[in-house]
């Protein structure tokens, strides 16, 4: 399965199982492996609503981006 790479700046949703799961942030930085067949990925997102301020990593598998549009309405909702 490919995953997308993105970009610093792009605003995410965290889809792994645990504390963080639905939690939506900011890609602060990328780190990428590429040695591989398939580029490997990770996320240091800042986390909104989080208990922690610090930002936290994420595997490339998972987050997944948001559109500012379903972004405002989770804010909102």
């Amino acid at each position: 399965m490919k995953y997308p790479i993105f970009q610093v700046g792009n605003r995410v949703r965290i889809t792994s199982y645990g504390p963080f799961k639905g939690h939506i942030g900011t890609i602060r930085i990328v780190d990428t492996i590429v040695d591989l067949v398939e580029p490997f990925c990770f996320y240091l997102i800042d986390l909104e609503g989080a208990l922690t301020k610090e930002p936290v990593w994420f595997e490339y598998e998972e987050v997944e981006s948001i559109s500012s549009n379903e972004c405002e309405y989770l804010i909102s909702a």
